[in-house]
């Protein structure tokens, strides 16, 4: 491809599994944009594309209409649209790349609480199939003092919802969110969400502080003290023991975390706990990564 025949409203933010994927701007920035650990978005203003842009961008690309086989629809969270704007959006996407096997989006549970079940099953049947919520924490203390805008109820209920309308879901926790004051309780309720929700994908990632520590401690309600990376590995080795699932695919591979973990959850658990405790008694040295097969 000789130059991008598109052009993105940048910062342009998609999941680590969507690298290969053909990513189309249906919203610019997030519609709640107030999370104390997140700075995506913040040189943004949330707003809507136009229908007539979104359809010439995805049209830009009928030269290589046979080889797009997955899309990822941006910015933050566009389930926040009416299903009369998405629909046609998810329509176009089909019967302009007839290859594609995927269409995947960012997903608050709150706006997937919003929506009816057939609504939800309006868009799964329109193509849309994969949700990656954010949970960051299971912890409603926690959660509160990140301002997520959401408790480990509407948590549960957004994801189990999608869920049962047949959307696949990749849920992320972020290690180290709350402080020290709040770790041990968000480790286990964070494990809870997981374990109350058996989503197909989830991951962990270190809490980094893009503009600072000061920076985020003013935007966290509360005292915020950092864990070290001995106590991140506890904080992980705390989360891992009250994990109960089934048949989750596991990563704790993002550019933040020291301790690479991958594999299923819980086939790997015993294994994941073991590389955690031998790099408990070793933070500093060699953290060696995990690779389960699957």
């Amino acid at each position: 491809m000789l130059g991008f025949p598109i052009q993105y409203n940048e910062p342009l933010f998609r999941p680590p599994s969507e690298g290969r994927s053909l990513i189309i701007q249906i919203t610019l920035g997030c519609s709640w944009n107030k999370c104390s650990f997140c700075e995506m978005y913040t040189s943004k203003r949330f707003t809507v594309r136009k229908q007539e842009d979104v359809f010439q961008d995805i049209e830009a690309f009928l030269p290589w209409a046979d080889q797009i086989t997955k899309v990822f629809l941006a910015d933050g969270d566009p389930l926040v649209l009416s299903n009369a704007k998405l629909l046609p959006i998810l329509n176009k996407l089909t019967a302009t790349f007839p290859n594609l096997r995927r269409i995947s989006t960012y997903a608050s549970p709150s706006n997937i609480n919003r929506k009816s079940q057939e609504e939800l099953k309006e868009l799964h049947a329109a193509g849309l199939q994969l949700l990656y919520v954010g949970i960051e924490s299971g912890d409603n203390a926690t959660l509160e003092a990140i301002q997520k805008g959401e408790t480990f109820e509407s948590t549960v209920n957004g994801i189990n919802k999608g869920q049962e309308a047949g959307f696949d879901t990749s849920v992320m926790i972020i290690t180290g969110v709350g402080g020290k004051l709040h770790s041990q309780q968000h480790a286990i309720k964070s494990a809870d969400v997981l374990n109350a929700t058996q989503p197909k994908f989830a991951s962990t990632l270190v809490l980094t502080a893009h503009k600072g520590l000061e920076h985020y401690r003013d935007r966290f309600k509360g005292e915020f003290i950092e864990l070290n990376l001995l106590e991140q590995l506890n904080e992980m080795k705390r989360f891992m023991q009250n994990v109960e699932l089934e048949d989750t695919i596991f990563r704790s591979d993002h550019a933040s975390n020291r301790l690479v973990l991958k594999g299923v959850l819980g086939r790997d658990k015993e294994m994941f706990l073991k590389q955690i405790n031998q790099a408990i008694q070793d933070p500093l040295g060699n953290i060696r990564s995990v690779y389960g097969g699957y």
